[in-house]
């Protein structure tokens, strides 16, 4: 269990945070950015829960919000190379999976797709939208994090690319199962 006596500690007043191992690093440091677009991320889907909560989606929302800080979790703390399983807190390749099979699942029962859609439609929809846009950003962190020369668990990486999807088929389940969607339509304003 974690313990938050004191809120604010005045260690970053100078523009540092610290990662889960100790070691400092700029506020702006890339894998600082990979967290914290996770944690925008989990706050998104909080915000879509306030109009989920009446919903069979709402369970599968508040699990995801627990699995962000997770991934949160494992994105602070830099992996290592001889890094011995269960020493850190890490994404597990079965949560992907987890995450493939709902996807899946919320899919079937989904009318198919014949147009781009419009972010919108339901608050709840809207808001998941918001949530999944957030998602992609978290993952282009990730990536850029990577390109940088810095570990990232693969199964992170994976996990964060699933989650987009998921969240885009949940925003279509909570349009009234596809049927309140917002559909683009092509150079209509022209």
């Amino acid at each position: 269990m974690v313990t938050l006596n004191r809120i604010y500690t005045r260690t970053g007043d100078g523009g540092e945070t610290r990662l889960a191992t100790g070691a400092p690093v700029a506020k702006c440091d890339l894998r600082v950015t990979a967290y914290g677009e996770v944690d925008e991320t989990n706050a998104c889907v909080g915000l879509a829960r306030l109009h989920t909560a009446d919903s069979a989606l709402d369970p599968l929302l508040a699990r995801i919000q627990n699995e962000l800080f997770d991934l949160g979790a494992d994105l602070a703390t830099p992996a290592k190379a001889d890094e011995a399983e269960g020493a850190a807190l890490r994404i597990l390749d079965s949560q992907v999976e987890r995450l493939e099979r709902e996807i899946d699942a919320i899919n079937e029962t989904l009318p198919p797709l014949t147009s781009f859609i419009l972010p919108g439609g339901t608050p709840a929809a809207a808001a998941l939208h918001l949530a999944r846009t957030v998602a992609r950003r978290a993952e282009r962190a990730a990536v850029a994090l990577i390109q940088s020369g810095e570990t990232v668990s693969p199964p992170a990486l994976r996990y964060l690319n699933r989650l987009s999807d998921l969240l885009f088929v949940v925003a279509r389940a909570a349009n009234d199962g596809g049927r309140a969607e917002v559909f683009w339509k092509s150079g209509a304003t022209r």
